[in-house]
């Protein structure tokens, strides 16, 4: 594997260049060659120096070619897209946005293809660095592709109309009279012009400015399911994460970290460790210490060499308990019912949550006098060339961020502590790193979904419901021992839209008279995070475990008081389409029942049915969910059922089996072993997710499911036991 090389580092006070370091994806790591005046392009996008423009407008094929930039076509609008075509015919969209799994880069493919009427084969989707003048270089609130849809079929489409009329040109034709397909250009009497051989007199042309879409009814791309486009690397080892890259020079460090959150060392004994062969350095940070070594196997024995005194962190002996009672005060009152209605309550509390990815956080950084350079997997890449460079001293502009492909997030790579830490000890050590953190560093140490308290009530008169009031209090981060990472968490959250928790009593999803939401909050030095389904993954699975007990109490039926209840059309038929397939009502033995749960958000809606087999109450096992929902326009159906699915297992974990537990300031799981996610063994052993047909445009989707199908699992668990679950995960 061809190294990564950055620049040689300079001696203090010498004064470093713009990185010859290029951003290209893991498998190709050709040297970029600088953009000239002479290169034909309409427009290079600007970024982070000079390295970064040029590195931007080079368009690399999946083969390992390179060349100057053949930009055809810049977008206009906040996404500023550049597509490019190669000689070796290959699209290249470099993508402001990670891919983490959610198949964001094959559903962009899939837009470009269309429009461009390519080979979904020939177009290549990068990841794009950081680039500051790009407001929404955000990956979260299931906003990729509402935000993308448009702005990549018009790029796409302006690119095809400029090559077809470069194509004209050349032939001496009617524009009008040509055809694509399979990425070239096709004549009436059967001549054929690739894509890539006409780039350069496209380029030239300035018209037409910006050309329309394609109806939807001749779409033979979008809304028809496709295989991933990376599929291929993903499962022969050949997609490369942070961890693969070969960064020259770039040494194997971890951090011995405290036994309590945001603990401190007092006093460091290190001897044994530097006297340990393959040891580089030792650097003492904030809430630990550093080991640089030659290999990851002599940093964990040096690290595990150090003789360290740890003083506790600010949670000092707070424990589940206590938090508990603070999140119970500290939710606001419900008020007086209105007068001569029924009540029905309920009261519940949520446990904190790790994100978990498959893929531990890692981080390459090289920072040098006047400069660094960092590679690895964020969701919020400007925001972290902000907080890298505020952590080392250099300008924004000084700092350049290389997105890489990661190993899920759900929301955990939307902040920067392990590429922050990184840079640091690099800058301390005078080496560029490979800074990993262990499964037991994220879980024991990383962010986690805030616990939280709900109190929930439902007033009833005249057989409906006239009043609905939700209050809850969860966990936010204090400033007391916070991390230098948490300036803008909350913004950045909330995404650009500035998207905001998703309830029942601010959204109105159900017709339930007088409807009010009030939160309330306890601030703790704990490092909380956005977690996929921000806030209404538990604010929705406890109003709709109320439904389920308003429609016992009403004695009608769940499904069909929904129904009756539901104020969207578009929610009745998710629901109705659960029902129906996973055959709602039918006799189950003992011990055997199904819930439901809907969910709307994001411009799209989702229903979810549950069947859990909880015969034997301590090992209870879902074995059948259905899912469906309507997100609008699908772009690939086939990538929305994965995220459905997604979605499943993270409602069955959380419900069920899945939480942190706070000890005397201490996280007390740190593995899979004892953080217990759902396994294959604890999955449904038949799952259905179904599409539902829209010709809106394109709605959110990988966050939606996870309400509706903790919703679901939480009610299909009470009636099969008979119980009215109020904490989760039920186990805790």
């Amino acid at each position: 594997m061809d190294p990564i090389r950055p620049l040689p580092r300079p001696a203090d006070g010498e004064a470093s260049g713009p990185s010859r370091t290029a951003p290209d994806p893991p498998r190709r790591r050709a040297v970029v060659k600088a953009v000239t005046a002479a290169t034909l392009t309409l427009c290079v996008p600007t970024g982070v120096g000079t390295a970064s423009r040029a590195a931007a407008a080079v368009a690399t094929g999946p083969a390992g070619t390179q060349g100057p930039s053949r930009a055809i076509v810049t977008g206009t609008d906040a996404e500023k897209l550049v597509l490019e075509v190669t000689a070796a015919n290959k699209v290249v969209v470099r993508l402001p946005r990670v891919e983490v799994g959610q198949g964001i880069t094959t559903a962009v493919a899939m837009m470009i293809a269309e429009e461009l009427d390519a080979r979904l084969a020939d177009v290549v989707v990068p990841l794009a660095d950081a680039r500051p003048e790009l407001p929404g270089q955000y990956t979260g609130g299931s906003s990729s592709v509402r935000s993308l849809y448009d702005p990549a079929r018009y790029l796409a489409a302006t690119a095809r109309a400029r090559l077809v009329n470069a194509a004209a040109r050349r032939w001496h034709l009617p524009a009008r009279t040509l055809r694509t397909r399979d990425t070239t250009v096709v004549a009436p009497d059967g001549r054929t012009a690739t894509f890539g051989s006409l780039t350069e007199a496209a380029a030239r042309i300035r018209t037409p400015r910006r050309a329309t879409p394609k109806p939807a009814r001749l779409h033979r791309i979008i809304g028809h399911p496709a295989t991933r486009i990376d599929a291929q690397d993903l499962v022969t080892g050949r997609a490369k994460y942070t961890g693969d890259l070969s960064v020259a020079g770039a040494k194997p460090t971890l951090v011995a970290r405290p036994p309590t959150l945001l603990g401190s060392p007092v006093s460091v004994d290190d001897s044994a460790a530097r006297a340990m062969p393959g040891v580089l350095a030792v650097v003492r940070t904030s809430h630990g210490v550093a080991v640089v070594a030659e290999t990851f196997h002599h940093a964990f024995q040096a690290r595990d060499a150090l003789r360290i005194t740890w003083a506790p962190g600010p949670l000092g002996a707070l424990s589940d308990k206590h938090i508990r009672a603070r999140l119970r005060d500290a939710v606001p009152s419900l008020g007086a019912p209105p007068r001569g209605s029924v009540q029905v309550t309920g009261e519940f509390e949520f446990a904190f949550v790790s994100h978990a990815p498959m893929e531990v956080l890692t981080a390459v950084a090289d920072v040098r006098a006047g400069r660094a350079e960092i590679w690895f997997s964020s969701q919020t890449p400007v925001f972290a060339q902000e907080e890298i460079a505020s952590a080392v001293g250099l300008p924004a502009a000084a700092v350049r961020v290389h997105v890489v492909r990661g190993g899920g997030s759900f929301g955990r790579r939307l902040t920067c502590e392990a590429a922050v830490e990184a840079a640091r000890i690099s800058k301390a050590a005078r080496l560029p790193v490979k800074l990993m953190w262990s499964r037991s560093d994220d879980i024991r140490h990383g962010r986690m979904r805030p616990a939280s308290h709900h109190r929930i009530r439902a007033s009833l008169a005249g057989g409906k419901v006239v009043a609905f009031a939700h209050r809850v209090a969860e966990v936010g981060e204090s400033s007391e021992g916070a991390r230098a990472t948490t300036r803008s968490l909350s913004a950045i959250a909330a995404g650009p839209a500035g998207a905001a928790a998703t309830a029942a009593g601010d959204e109105g999803l159900y017709a339930f008279g007088a409807l009010s939401v009030r939160s309330g909050g306890v601030g703790l030095p704990i490092p909380v995070g956005a977690w996929r389904a921000v806030s209404s993954g538990t604010m929705r699975t406890a109003e709709e475990i109320v439904v389920d007990e308003i429609a016992r109490r009403l004695g009608e039926d769940p499904v069909a008081f929904r129904c009756a209840t539901l104020t969207s059309r578009a929610a009745v038929r998710v629901l109705g389409k659960v029902a129906a397939a996973g055959h709602w009502g039918r006799p189950l033995p003992a011990g055997v029942a199904q819930g439901v749960a809907v969910h709307e958000e994001y411009g799209s809606c989702v229903a979810c049915l549950a069947e859990i087999d909880a015969s034997d109450p301590r090992h209870p096992r879902v074995r059948r969910v259905v899912m469906a929902a309507d997100v609008g326009t699908v772009v690939n159906p086939r990538g929305l059922q994965a995220q459905l699915m997604g979605t499943a297992i993270d409602g069955i974990s959380t419900v069920l089996s899945a939480g942190l537990h706070i000890d005397r300031g201490a996280v007390r799981e740190e593995s899979f072993t004892d953080f217990r996610y759902a396994r294959q063994r604890h999955s449904p052993t038949h799952f259905e997710a179904h599409v539902m047909p829209s010709h809106r445009s394109p709605g959110g989707a990988g966050e939606l499911g996870v309400p509706a199908a903790a919703g679901a699992v939480a009610n299909a668990y009470a009636r099969a036991t008979g119980t009215r679950p109020r904490r989760f995960p039920v186990d805790f």
